[in-house]
C-alpha cells in the first residue's frame, strides 16, 4: 500500500482534497477530525487540556471552548506547544492505527491529511507527500468567507510554516486556484 501525507496552509484546500479523494473511494484519515474527536466530553485529552489551561476552557455543558483555546494558543507560543504536546501524540497514534488497518485490508493507497505534517516531523511516515496550495490573497479571502477576522487569519498563518516551504519539501503540489474540477484532475494524476 502506498501512503500519502497531504498537507498545506490553512484555507488552501485540504478539506476539499479530502472530500474529492473519498468520493473516488480513497481511504482518508483527517487529523483535524481526529483532533475534534479526542477532545469530546469524557475524553482524557479534554481532561488534560482542562488541567493545563484551567477549568474555564471547558463550557458548562462539558465541551471544549474552542474559540477561547484558539485565542490563547495563537497569541502564546508556549501555550500552543503545551496543547500540541497533549494532542499530537494521541492524533498520531490514531492515524497510524488506521493506516495499519488499511494495510491489513490490502488497500492499494491511503491518505492522511495533516495540516502540520512538516511541523510535527511526520514526513518520514509517508511514501509521498502532497501539498495543496493557493495564492495568499485567495487564502485570506477563503478564511474571511468562513467568518474569520483579519487578525485571526494572520495569527493562524504565522503559526504554521510558510506554504512555500511546504511546497518545496513535498513530492507533489496541487494548486487549488482553478476550481474543483482542476483540483480533482490534479489529484487523479497523482493517484490514478
Amino acid at each position: 500500500m502506498k501512503v500519502y501525507g497531504l498537507t498545506g496552509g490553512v484555507g488552501m484546500g485540504k478539506s476539499a482534497s479530502d472530500k474529492l479523494l473519498r468520493e473516488r473511494g480513497v481511504a482518508v484519515a483527517d487529523t483535524d477530525a481526529i483532533a475534534r474527536q479526542i477532545v469530546e466530553p469524557g475524553q482524557p485529552a479534554l481532561a488534560e487540556i482542562r488541567a493545563s489551561f484551567g477549568p474555564d476552557i471547558v463550557s458548562l455543558d462539558g465541551r471544549l471552548r474552542r474559540d477561547e483555546l484558539a485565542r490563547r494558543i495563537f497569541s502564546d507560543s508556549a501555550a500552543r506547544s503545551r496543547l500540541e504536546g497533549i494532542l499530537h501524540p494521541r492524533i498520531r497514534d490514531i492515524w497510524r492505527k488506521r493506516v495499519q488497518e488499511w494495510r491489513a485490508q490490502g488497500l492499494p493507497r491511503a491518505v492522511v491529511v495533516i495540516p502540520l505534517l512538516f511541523e510535527t516531523a511526520a514526513q518520514e511516515e509517508f511514501d509521498r507527500i502532497i501539498c495543496v496550495a493557493c495564492a495568499a490573497g485567495s487564502q485570506r479571502r477563503r478564511l474571511a468567507a468562513r467568518g474569520w477576522e483579519a487578525e485571526q487569519i494572520t495569527r493562524v498563518i504565522q503559526a504554521q510554516w510558510p506554504v512555500e516551504k511546504k511546497m518545496e519539501l513535498a513530492h507533489y503540489v496541487v494548486w487549488t486556484e482553478a476550481g474543483l474540477d482542476a483540483h480533482a484532475a490534479q489529484l487523479a494524476r497523482i493517484m490514478p
